[in-house]
């Protein structure tokens, strides 16, 4: 009986391991594709960065095609993108507290919701590919609208920036959306 169980066990062990690293790899391969990116802006002591990682077209028809309009999208791949704010902001109208936020977005082809979520997520999706988002931890959402960009942008791209005014940008293909940000 104890040699079963002590068979058993290094079974599972074995594939315990092996499992682990199979999942590594496909992170690692995953992470190639859609290279991780950090936006740092900064002014005086406020700071504000966002974390995402950047698919790339490929020839592909993203928004209304990869990127279904009027369903959640975890706003880049791999990870949920973060965007944290060392001091308060007022998106729209509304204010977001100083902290760390995932970054939600719904596209539309005309606009965009924009959501900050205050839950932390592992990854983006779920395995049915469904986005994490849960709407109850939403602290700021707002609505804006859709922009050409003029040229194909290859890789999904987050800019922060003050020209003219402080703003986030988010463009990728032909399809560009800013979110006004005010210090509060």
């Amino acid at each position: 009986m104890n040699k079963t169980v002590t068979r058993i066990l290094a079974i599972v062990g074995v594939l315990a391991v092996i499992l682990f690293i199979l999942f590594q790899v496909m992170m690692s391969r995953t992470k190639k594709a859609s290279p991780e990116d950090l936006v740092q802006y900064t002014e005086g002591d406020r700071k504000i960065e966002v974390f995402y990682c950047q698919p790339a077209k490929k020839g592909r028809e993203i928004f209304g095609g990869l990127v279904p309009y009027d369903q959640v999208w975890r706003t880049g791949a791999n990870e949920a993108s973060t965007f944290e704010t060392s001091h308060d902001l007022s998106i729209g109208g509304e204010k977001l507290p100083a902290g760390k936020y995932t970054l939600w977005t719904i596209p539309g082809a005309q606009q965009w919701k924009v959501i900050f979520n205050s839950k932390m997520y592992g990854w983006g999706v779920n395995f049915s590919e469904e986005a994490l988002r849960e709407p109850e931890h939403d602290a700021v959402a707002i609505d804006v609208a859709v922009q050409p960009t003029g040229t194909t942008v290859e890789r999904f791209t987050i800019k922060v920036d003050d020209a003219p005014t402080l703003g986030m940008s988010l463009a990728w293909d032909q399809t560009m959306v800013r979110v006004p940000l005010n210090w509060d």
